[in-house]
């Protein structure tokens, strides 16, 4: 049990870091348009890039996959595939880029950005 809270708790310190944090593997278009958005809208998010932490992006990648896996409304989501992009707002999970894109197309996304002080607009 103690092996396994260690990946958890390092991944709930880094996305309570900064106001917008984003977890990313730098040749992942999915994480790019994620990282492309947030900074379209003058966001400055804190970015993990997976790929180059070595093992310990691959505990956190295993750690995002599960709370991505449990927050996800559909069964059908492929796990491997839900891991990154990860997108935290004030510390906690919005989710993956369907998400982000789902939030910021119904208009709920800069209301989040500007209640966990990422925007002042």
């Amino acid at each position: 049990m103690m092996r396994r809270s260690g990946p958890y708790e390092m991944v709930a310190r880094m996305a309570s870091g900064n106001a917008v944090v984003v977890f990313s593997v730098s040749g992942c278009c999915m994480c790019h348009v994620v990282k492309h958005l947030l900074l379209g809208l003058g966001v400055g998010p804190t970015v993990y890039e997976l790929d180059q932490l070595g093992k310990g992006g691959r505990e956190i990648q295993a750690v995002l996959s599960h709370l991505l896996s449990a927050a996800s409304p559909s069964p059908s989501t492929s796990i491997s595939a839900a891991a990154v992009p990860a997108v935290f707002i004030g510390g906690q999970l919005l989710g993956g880029v369907e998400k982000v894109m789902s939030c910021h197309i119904n208009g709920s996304l800069v209301p989040l950005l500007k209640q966990a002080g990422a925007l002042w607009l």
